[in-house]
């Protein structure tokens, strides 16, 4: 992450320090608050899990965070189990290793709640890059891991500007080729535009946005 174009973007933050302290506290407090007023949902969407399908209530993955650093997301799982050694490490609309349950979960990302978790040990934020799995983030450009001077995100512009973002994918025949040279690209221009625009207010915009394009 040593490099002239990491450079830019981290004098772009020190200059917001203010502003990113604001941030974790504001991740830390709802996050907790969240936790306990959702904790019956977490309990019912647990059991359902367990009735309507064989494998872990959870879902466990190595992604990537601030700075390089690996972690384990937290994730309800809505796929069959060991999906991974099955298919892409993306998901197309109408993927056949997707459960029933993991349908509805998926559709308005309920599956994500777990990472609540992960915002309180400090590995995720309400808002930034979504975490990638380290085969994708060796595909990074110099410029690209500017990306990762911040934790990375349950939300951010990018998954409100990509919704349709599995419908893409399920119309490539090469999905792993399609993410990394078109995908990928547009996705990151959008998310270092994000760091450049980043302010507390920016990030409760989005958090709503993105309330908004899921029960839409």
């Amino acid at each position: 992450m040593k490099n002239d174009s990491v450079s830019r973007y981290y004098q772009i933050l020190s200059n917001k320090k203010l502003s990113l302290l604001a941030k974790r506290i504001f991740d830390i407090v709802f996050s907790l608050l969240m936790l306990i007023l959702l904790f019956p949902i977490f309990i019912i969407i647990s059991i359902i899990i367990k009735v309507d399908s064989r494998g872990p209530i959870m879902f466990r993955q190595v992604r990537i965070t601030q700075y390089g650093k690996k972690f384990r997301i937290f994730k309800f799982r809505t796929m069959v189990e060991n999906a991974e050694t099955t298919g892409s490490q993306v998901t197309t609309k109408n993927d056949n290793r997707v459960t029933n349950i993991g349908k509805i979960l998926r559709k308005y990302r309920l599956d994500e709640l777990p990472q609540l978790l992960n915002i309180i040990v400090g590995d995720m934020s309400f808002v930034g890059t979504r975490p990638e799995v380290e085969k994708y983030v060796e595909k990074y450009t110099d410029t690209m891991m500017a990306t990762l001077l911040l934790p990375a995100g349950v939300t951010s512009q990018t998954s409100v500007e990509y919704k349709d973002e599995e419908q893409l994918l399920a119309e490539s025949d090469d999905i792993d080729k399609l993410y990394v040279e078109n995908i990928l690209p547009s996705k990151m221009n959008i998310n270092l535009k994000s760091i450049e625009e980043f302010s507390i207010l920016t990030d409760i915009k989005i958090i709503l946005k993105t309330v908004f394009v899921v029960f839409s």
